[in-house]
């Protein structure tokens, strides 16, 4: 696999952005161009990108994006619980315009930011593999799911290279004990996501998306295919967070999707 350009939608949000930052080190001569779209503000062009703005929900513009690309790094959508309407909307619907694109404009593989949240309700005592049943914590979750079946039938019916990311907590470094299990450190993520689209031979694929945590509750199932090998450990950062909790009581401290799992959590539709 030799492609020239990737695409990244959701360029404009805090993975995006980082992979924006971080990705050029990981991908060698694969990708001398990174087209970056989002229907956000991208700001300038720098050296060896192209900008490409367009609204997921907007099948031409997502067409118009993805001719001449190789690999997708699919990023875009709302990343938190919504009303199910603006998620089947934005995160369901964009999915399907995303692949359908790469399929129609000839790309051979897309690369899925999935979530923990496909797999949410999950008891945090439960060492979780990518091929467990789902077990979804909301709408959102419920996106992630189809987002990853969607993959799934691209690569069968039409041999698009499909790899699933479930993303579990990017940040910059941990903030509570939740994240000494779920953290995905900024230089991790920047090496899965290169592994994910310059990996021979990936067929469909999904991995956990985390760093190398001692307490991790996802396997690290798949990571071999991509020749992922996690710089960073959480539990460089145990003495500053492990006190940082929830009731240990309640549902929310007890399931791998945390605050998503509350019957009363509404994210974004709350706002």
């Amino acid at each position: 696999m030799t492609p020239h350009r990737l695409l990244i939608t959701g360029a404009a949000g805090e993975v995006g952005s980082a992979l924006r930052e971080l990705l050029r080190e990981h991908l060698g001569e694969h990708f001398p161009v990174i087209r970056l779209t989002d229907n956000r503000d991208l700001g300038s062009a720098r050296p060896g990108e192209e900008l490409a703005p367009a609204d997921l929900t907007d099948f031409d513009a997502v067409l118009q994006a993805m001719w001449g690309v190789d690999a997708v790094i699919h990023l875009g959508g709302i990343a938190d619980e919504d009303t199910y309407a603006n998620i089947r909307a934005v995160n369901m619907d964009g999915t399907y315009n995303v692949l359908e694109a790469a399929r129609q404009a000839g790309v051979k593989r897309v690369v899925f930011a999935s979530s923990i949240h496909a797999v949410g309700f999950y008891p945090r005592s439960e060492m979780v593999s990518p091929t467990m049943p789902v077990r979804p914590d909301t709408y959102y979750g419920v996106s992630k799911v189809f987002g990853e079946a969607l993959g799934r039938m691209y690569w069968e019916r039409y041999g698009i290279g499909f790899v699933g990311v479930r993303i579990c907590s990017f940040q910059q470094q941990p903030k509570d004990r939740r994240h000494l299990s779920t953290w995905l450190s900024p230089r991790d993520a920047a090496q899965l996501f290169a592994r994910a689209v310059t990996a021979p031979d990936v067929g469909f694929l999904v991995v956990a998306g985390i760093s190398g945590n001692t307490r991790r509750w996802m396997s690290p199932e798949g990571w071999d295919v991509l020749g992922y090998a996690p710089q960073d450990d959480a539990e460089a950062y145990v003495a500053e967070v492990e006190h940082i909790h929830g009731d240990e009581s309640d549902i929310t401290e007890q399931r791998q999707g945390g605050v998503f799992v509350d019957s009363g959590y509404v994210g974004r539709a709350g706002r």
